[in-house]
């Protein structure tokens, strides 16, 4: 490991807001890695007749478990759970509930408060909701990185071509691209998302088109600066191939503006895809949305823990991709030390 980049991880490091924040960031988005381990209406592991099962892994007939059914196991149904304990055990996860599961046995209509059973209490189709949180958190972040790395690579691969070819290209592409960021992003996804069928994979690409603007500002000035410095012009002279000078010269210096600008364009991300959950107009219906989740709320003013729920949740995620941006931009930060962030 060279000198910079032990100077950069101590300087993360020595940003104990950001590092703590990373820290339970990764711990929150791993366990909700595995939310079909937390919550589901499947048992985790189950034995019948000396035979073990892992129905959260696959799926079984209900024939399997002396069921007359075909299709696949309902493990709610107090049938098929009376078919199961005689012959055997099962072990349930945390929550036996996923994001999909109509709770028919609640005694309150819906949505219900919290309670033992509901630990955030329902929606207002019965949905746990807890466990829409779990999955909501999940989705929105993968999301949220999918389309900031796809976004990374069109805005640093267009800031790269103007920075460093400059002149009419530089000129060109600097005026598509204020156009481009001009237009009205918000009433042209909505308008986009009514025309389609909404899926993750259209709805990321949609956003895609319209959310690489952000960082070719940053790469182009830095191709800018560095693209008439000695080493570089150097390698001109020398017959390296342009690829090959912006790959092995010029990118690396620009690469420490993106990583700085990445946890902020990931909230970004995450934040668009929240509000045109909220608007009607993003995931299809039925999904783990945060922002469904807040219209919901929206819609049951006497249901506060709806938008309680989805509102600290979102909180507590952006806030601290928040504090993970500050660290890595005083990571990246020449003039910062280990002794200047500790006295700071």
């Amino acid at each position: 490991m060279s000198p910079l980049t032990r100077r950069r991880i101590a300087n993360f490091r020595a940003n104990k807001r950001g590092y703590w924040s990373l820290k339970i960031f990764t711990g929150i988005f791993v366990l909700s890695l595995g939310a079909e381990f937390i919550a589901n209406d499947k048992p985790l592991l189950l034995s019948h007749q000396g035979q073990l099962y892992f129905p959260v892994l696959f799926a079984y007939p209900e024939t399997t478990f002396g069921g007359v059914l075909r299709s696949e196991t309902d493990y709610r149904d107090p049938y098929v759970q009376d078919l199961i304990s005689d012959a055997g055990w099962q072990l349930w996860p945390l929550i036996r509930f996923d994001y999909t599961t109509i709770d028919w046995g609640i005694d309150v209509p819906a949505p219900s408060p919290p309670s033992t059973r509901h630990w955030l209490g329902t929606d207002d189709v019965a949905r746990d909701v807890l466990a829409r949180v779990i999955y909501g958190f999940r989705l929105s972040v993968l999301f949220g990185l999918a389309l900031t790395f796809m976004s990374a690579v069109i805005g640093v691969t267009v800031g790269a071509i103007q920075g460093y070819f400059g002149g009419w290209v530089d000129l060109a592409g600097q005026r598509v691209v204020e156009i481009w960021a001009g237009l009205p992003v918000l009433f042209l996804l909505i308008l986009l998302s009514s025309l389609v069928q909404p899926t993750a994979i259209t709805l990321l690409l949609l956003l895609m088109l319209f959310s690489w603007t952000a960082l070719v500002a940053v790469v182009r000035a830095e191709f800018l600066r560095t693209r008439n410095f000695e080493y570089v012009r150097a390698s001109r002279a020398l017959g390296v191939s342009h690829f090959d000078i912006i790959r092995q010269d010029v990118l690396p210096n620009a690469m420490v503006a993106t990583l700085t600008f990445l946890p902020f364009l990931l909230n970004g991300s995450i934040t668009t895809l929240t509000s045109l959950d909220f608007l009607g107009f993003g995931l299809p219906a039925g999904s783990p949305s945060l922002g469904e989740l807040l219209a919901q709320g929206k819609a049951n003013l006497h249901a506060p823990w709806l938008g309680l729920a989805g509102f600290f949740t979102l909180l507590i995620m952006l806030t601290l991709l928040i504090f993970v941006g500050e660290a890595v931009r005083d990571a990246f930060d020449p003039r910062r030390s280990v002794t200047g962030l500790e006295a700071a």
